[in-house]
């Protein structure tokens, strides 16, 4: 009885800390989405330089990550070779300093509501980028599956009160850029058996960022700020906000570490909806009938895609644990004729 107890002690506890760790990074993400709106909305703190706050964030979490990794050894540093850094996390950098910089830039242009229903896209670009790069094997029902998503999408767009243009340019662009970095990090280090943490991804990854972010803000951004005499940098605005962007980085890494990628993709979907919630309720976004007809159409096609995920991650489960059966099995039978072949020769 006690030993009943005790397992079901520790299956509640297991749950209450996966719930603990989804809910946390709901908050956080939540919480950055919302504050980079507030900062770079024109009718809010109206500071409108998306590529700026970037590089905040991106010195921050690197001299957090340096400091971590070579001053308090918290974090033990990946073995790297200077080709494999070159070759893989430069490009992987180059592309996440892209994802960043044009995610941020569409908070001036669209709601945060709209902006969600948008991200709904990402299984889609993330599926047709692996086909087209051969990581992903071709399946009619998973691309009907996503040609549902983007329906449910495109119809959202129609219903858009606020629908601009350029700036749904700018998030396609930031969903694009970052499947292709998470496809690439599949491709350029998973392959090669290199395994990176927030903290070392930051360690590596951030300083590229800065470096080819620096390029594109030396031309479109500084100019401007060198111009606008009135602007005081506000640590406690840009402090506050990078270190929950920091504190994010740290809320993925226990989310998927202590529970699933699936997990963090399923929690996506929840915070999205709360997004828009707030976005209505708080921020006084209009969101129409039309714009959550579309996104619900959307929302069934990833839920779907979650499913199919997870059961697929089950018959892969299921097939593993029947392999190692059967050599165990097997392992079993050959000791078991040794130990005859001994007998009869003893």
């Amino acid at each position: 009885m006690g030993k009943g107890g005790s397992l079901s002690d520790g299956v509640v506890k297991k749950i209450v800390l996966s719930y603990s760790y989804v809910a946390i990074w709901i908050f956080l993400s939540f919480t950055v989405i919302v504050y980079n709106k507030y900062i770079l909305d024109k009718k809010m703190y109206n500071w409108p330089f998306p590529i700026s706050l970037t590089m905040i964030h991106m010195s921050f979490c690197a001299t957090l990550a340096l400091l971590l990794v070579r001053v308090f050894r918290l974090v033990e540093p990946v073995s790297m070779s200077r080709d494999v850094y070159l070759s893989s996390v430069v490009p992987i950098g180059a592309l996440y300093s892209l994802s960043l910089w044009l995610s941020n830039s569409a908070y001036i242009y669209l709601s945060v509501s709209f902006i969600q229903m948008l991200k709904a896209l990402m299984p889609v670009a993330v599926y047709s980028i692996g086909v087209m790069l051969r990581k992903e094997s071709y399946k009619n029902d998973t691309m009907l599956n996503m040609l549902s998503i983007s329906l449910g999408v495109g119809v959202a767009a129609y219903g858009e009160a606020r629908f601009d243009a350029w700036g749904v340019l700018l998030q396609l662009g930031a969903v694009a850029f970052e499947a292709t970095r998470l496809v690439m990090i599949q491709i350029l280090l998973t392959s090669k058996g290199i395994s990176l943490n927030p903290i070392t991804s930051l360690y590596y990854v951030a300083p590229c960022c800065l470096v080819f972010l620096s390029i594109p803000w030396i031309f479109v951004e500084y100019p401007v700020l060198r111009d606008t005499s009135s602007f005081h940098f506000d640590f406690v605005i840009f402090g506050t906000n990078s270190f929950c962007a920091f504190a994010l980085n740290l809320a993925v890494f226990l989310l998927v570490g202590k529970t699933s990628a699936l997990t963090m993709n399923v929690a996506g979907v929840v915070k999205d909806w709360l997004l828009i919630a707030f976005s209505w309720s708080v921020i006084k976004d209009t969101v129409t009938p039309i714009n959550l007809f579309g996104y619900g159409l959307a929302f069934l096609g990833v839920a779907y895609y979650n499913h199919s995920k997870l059961q697929a991650l089950k018959a892969k489960e299921a097939q593993k644990k029947t392999a190692q059966a059967d050599e165990e099995e097997g392992r079993l039978l050959e000791d078991r004729d040794d130990n005859k072949r001994n007998e009869q020769q003893t």
